[in-house]
Parts: C-alpha cells; sequence; structure tokens
C-alpha cells in the first residue's frame, strides 16, 4: 500500500499534536508494510485555487499554478492508495494550508453535471486515493469535531463524488494532555492505539471499535482542573507578554490564584518517579489574600489533593498565599524566602528540601 500523509500543522519542535498523533499513526502503517510518504504542508508552496477552471478546459487535469502542488504533490496524491489528511482544528475544521490542498485537487474532476438522488455532482476523471482523517483539538467534548466530520463525510464519505473514499476518523480532544507528564500513562495508551490502527488500516482498511475506543477515550479524570490550569497558563502567558511555546521554553510555572488551583497545578506537576516509595502528608496553611487550608497525600507513587486540613502531617507549610506562589512559579527562592522568615514550616524539614523533586520534570 502506498500512502501520503499530509501534516497541515504549523507547529515543530515537538509541539504539535497533530504531528505526534501521525507519527505514531505512520509507524503502525509502516510496520505493517506499507510504503508512506509524510509531507509537511507548512514548508510547500500551496498556492489557493484561482477558480479559472483552466483544469478543465485548456489542460484537462493540470491547475494553471507552477507551485509545489503541481510539481509534485497532486501526482504523488494521485499515485496514493491512501491519504491521510492530519489537521489541527481551527475554527472547528481544517486549517488554511489543508483546505488549500484540497481545493487544489479540483483537477481530479470533470466539469460535466451529473445529477443523482437529488444530488448534483462533477465526476471524477482519474480514480481517486482512500481517505484518512485526523484531527486533534484542546477543548475535551469529541463534539467539537462535529462539523469537521459532517463536512468530511459530505467530500469523502458513502454518498460523496469520491466514491465512498473515506475509511476512517480519528480525533483525540484534549490533545494538550498527550505532551504533560502526569498523563503519561494515558497518553502511552492512546498513541498505542493509533499505532495499531496504522496497521490496521493497512490490514483492512478499516479501524477496530475496540481500537478507537482507546484512541478517543478521555484523558483527564476531571476536565475541570485541568481547564482552569489551561486558564491560569493563558493568564501568566499574557502577564509576561509571552506565546505558550515562550512559556514552555523559559519553563515557567502558571500562577494558582486560589488553594484548589494549587492543589490542581499541584497534582499536575506531580513526578511520580522522583517521589518512589515516598508516604508524606503535606499541610499548606495560607493567610494573605487567600486564608485558606489544604493538603497533599503522597502514597507510593500516588497524589490525592483537598481543601482542608489532614491528621497528622508530616510537614506543615505555613505562609502568605502570594509568597508561596512567588516561590513556586520561581518569582521567589524558597530557601530565601525560609532564611528571611517570609514563612515558617512545621515538621519533617527534609520533605521541604524533596518537594522540587517530587513536582518537577523527571
Amino acid at each position: 500500500m502506498k500512502v501520503l500523509a499530509l501534516n497541515s500543522s504549523p507547529r515543530g519542535d515537538g509541539q504539535s499534536k497533530t504531528a505526534i498523533m501521525l507519527n505514531s499513526l505512520i509507524d503502525g502503517m509502516r510496520e505493517a508494510g506499507a510504503e508512506v510518504e509524510v509531507v509537511s504542508l507548512s514548508k510547500k508552496t500551496i498556492k489557493p485555487c484561482a477558480g479559472c477552471f483552466s483544469c478543465w478546459t485548456k489542460t484537462p487535469g493540470k491547475c494553471i499554478h507552477k507551485d509545489d502542488m503541481t510539481r509534485e504533490l497532486f501526482p504523488r496524491w494521485l499515485e496514493s492508495d491512501l491519504v491521510v489528511y492530519a489537521s489541527p482544528l481551527y475554527h472547528y475544521t481544517v486549517n488554511s494550508e489543508m483546505k488549500a490542498f484540497i481545493e487544489r485537487t479540483l483537477p481530479v474532476l470533470e466539469p460535466f453535471f451529473i445529477a443523482t438522488e437529488g444530488r448534483t455532482y462533477h465526476p471524477l476523471r482519474s480514480k481517486a486515493p482512500k481517505v484518512v482523517m485526523l484531527s486533534v483539538a484542546g477543548f475535551p467534548e469529541e463534539s467539537v469535531f462535529d462539523q469537521l466530520s459532517s463536512w468530511v463525510n459530505f467530500i469523502f464519505g458513502k454518498n460523496s463524488i469520491h466514491e465512498n473514499a473515506l475509511v476512517a476518523e480519528i480525533y483525540r480532544p484534549m490533545a494538550e494532555a498527550l505532551t504533560v507528564p502526569y498523563y503519561q500513562n494515558i497518553a502511552k495508551d492512546v498513541l498505542s492505539a493509533t499505532h495499531a490502527a496504522g496497521q490496521e488500516l493497512v490490514a483492512s482498511q478499516t479501524i477496530s471499535k475496540e481500537t478507537m475506543s482507546k484512541i478517543t477515550q478521555p484523558m483527564v479524570s476531571n476536565p475541570e482542573d485541568f481547564l482552569e490550569l489551561g486558564n491560569l497558563m493563558w493568564k501568566t502567558c499574557i502577564a509576561e507578554g509571552i506565546t505558550p511555546k515562550e512559556f514552555g521554553a523559559k519553563g515557567l510555572v502558571p500562577r494558582a490564584d486560589s488553594a484548589r488551583s494549587f492543589l490542581a497545578l499541584m497534582k499536575l506537576a506531580f513526578n511520580a518517579d522522583a517521589a518512589g516509595a515516598t508516604d508524606a502528608r503535606l499541610q499548606f496553611k495560607f493567610t494573605g489574600d487567600i486564608e485558606e487550608a489544604c493538603y497533599l497525600a503522597i502514597h507510593k507513587g500516588t497524589i490525592t489533593g483537598a481543601i482542608g486540613s489532614v491528621d497528622q502531617a508530616d510537614l506543615t507549610v505555613n505562609a502568605p498565599f502570594e509568597v508561596w506562589m512567588d516561590i513556586v512559579t520561581k518569582k521567589a527562592d524558597g530557601q530565601q524566602m525560609f532564611m528571611e522568615q517570609k514563612y515558617t514550616v512545621e515538621g519533617d524539614l527534609g520533605l521541604l528540601m524533596q518537594m522540587d523533586q517530587f513536582f518537577g520534570s523527571s
């Protein structure tokens, strides 16, 4: 099987969740024996369709534009058995790079009108490849892909001009969680299933319900916490005047604005490998603008937390909320703040010294 995998994401440097999903899919395809070519559309020159219809009259089957689409991409598209359209969800559909590519496949059609069962269309000039649609989104609901799916099925589906070309749709909501260490086990399961989907597509041009359910499984048990942390990240980016990419490159931490969001942030940053077999209860008693108590409980590589107090805390931190948030976001040095008595602790000081390990990257 000859596969053309088109990635229209403008992101790179490991940021693209579209690429992460696509790479797992094509790895499975290659493992199953397919010949796969991957093209990054953001690196290609694809002019918008001029609507001149030269490809229908003057030069049937050939576009007037002399760009990468005409010279290389359209011929490869025609030669392929299967094309993977991989696009991030922009305004609930494919992005402009992918839309431009699809529009420029117009030369595959002839200009004549055919009406069948109440629907008018242009016939195919030559056989078009089978289609897999892959998209990712940051929102948690699968329904965010409804408009894209409707359009894809209209163009490539059962009753389309492309003669039932659509063989699979792969949609991954809340894809940002794929690169969050706290969700690494679920992410591995999702990507493993995507790899399996690639194998299944080569073998049977279908994806089993079991595999698809693993690909689309909920990544986050409490989406509200994840979305709240997303809001904190955006607030931090706005306050610092930086992009999310710069936020990550600088190693910044979202600034919590409540005890609840602090707990969510700490749970997300928890490093289970570093915690190992640690069994500890960490109590935080905040004063100042936020007067509230909360705690985190670490037990054999897992973490839980809640608002309120915990019995027999192994470490208690007493701090003004803003001071502790300055420490968490690296605006202030925790050791220096301790020496200046900006906050106090009770209990196991060793746990205090280990907090950077417990709540940091591997």
